[in-house]
């Protein structure tokens, strides 16, 4: 596996976080300095077990089964060029066959009860273009990524203060 790079041109092209509407970040990106480096090649989302699992954006299933006694789900990103970018989701109970599509924010399987590398439940979210590791929470565009600053709207009805 080649190391982690930012190569500053993955498209926000996320719809969908992978587990909730915004779930918590147990354990972040943290890229490896060499292929076989520590690191964190991924982000944990916290995730109770039976959670359902989204693709993120449209694509092709190209792998649904088990990798290392965990199950695992892998999905080919559509239009996102040669190689595609390939995103992972583990513990996963696919729902899905490979060769299956799927379109951004539909489950793809639900979370194990086992299986995890977190010290609490959790989905591990990856992201590659071949065998390069990059950051999943970059296919998040800012709308999704962040919450907005709060907007007041007008009240109809109300008389202004005088």
């Amino acid at each position: 596996m080649a190391p982690a790079a930012e190569d500053g041109a993955t498209p926000a092209l996320g719809r969908a976080w992978p587990v909730g509407s915004r779930p918590r970040v147990l354990r972040g990106w943290e890229p490896p300095a060499t292929a076989y480096g520590r690191g964190h090649r991924g982000v944990d989302l916290a995730a109770a077990p039976g959670t359902p699992v989204r693709a993120v954006a449209a694509g092709r299933v190209s792998f649904a089964g088990r990798v290392a006694g965990r199950g695992v789900v892998s999905v080919e990103l559509t239009g996102t060029g040669d190689p595609p970018l390939r995103t992972t989701y583990e513990p996963v109970r696919a729902s899905v066959t490979e060769g299956a599509e799927v379109t951004a924010g539909e489950v793809v399987g639900t979370v194990e009860p086992t299986g995890s590398h977190c010290p609490a439940a959790c989905v591990h979210w990856g992201l590659l273009r071949g065998d390069v590791y990059l950051d999943p929470l970059t296919l998040l565009p800012p709308w999704l990524l962040h919450r907005g600053p709060s907007r007041l709207l007008p009240v109809l009805g109300v008389p202004l203060p005088r």
